[in-house]
């Protein structure tokens, strides 16, 4: 069986790596959706669509989970929710249960047939993305929070500098 989970990954924290690895316990498959790759370059969406693969692919590769065992295919955002189930089976490969925690998401997939699960969340109150780049702008501790090869990447493609700079831009703006 193949399952679906979606999530903007931004960035890819072990929050995300738990949630992977519990459907990996009992799915053969998984189908990772990098939800709204048409955004980057704003403090809530700091990472372009291929960071965000680049980093997901190199977090499960540090952690033992074989390619063969998913696939990540970025997604943009439609404006049409009574078709974006259909948006989402157009773009990746058949699957038969799909985990979300995004109520929108569960209902849309719960209309049209799909089994629909709640992943339990892994300590969400510092495992999410919105923590991890509110320490990033605070130059708080960030790193324990995602995997190190996530750290590495972020690091290669300059996003604390890439994130502190557009928070400068986002407050000038207002």
């Amino acid at each position: 069986m193949r399952g679906l989970l979606v999530g903007r990954m931004q960035p890819f924290h072990l929050g995300h790596l738990q949630v992977i690895k519990n459907i990996l316990d009992i799915l053969e498959e998984v189908i990772i959706v990098i939800g709204s790759s048409q955004l980057s370059h704003t403090t809530n969406d700091p990472f372009t669509a291929g960071e965000r693969v680049m980093m997901v692919t190199k977090a499960l590769a540090e952690n033992g989970i074989r390619a063969s065992r998913y696939y990540i295919i970025p997604v943009q955002d439609i404006e049409c929710n009574s078709l974006w189930v259909a948006h989402m089976e157009m773009l990746t490969p058949p699957f038969e249960h799909v985990y979300s925690g995004n109520p929108l998401v569960q209902r849309l997939f719960t209309e049209k047939g799909y089994d629909v699960t709640e992943p339990p969340l892994f300590n969400r109150k510092i495992y999410s993305g919105t923590e991890v780049r509110r320490r990033m702008l605070n130059d708080e501790e960030w790193e324990s929070l995602i995997p190190e090869s996530v750290v590495k990447v972020i690091g290669e493609i300059d996003g604390i500098s890439r994130i502190k700079q557009l928070a400068r831009k986002e407050v000038s703006e207002v």
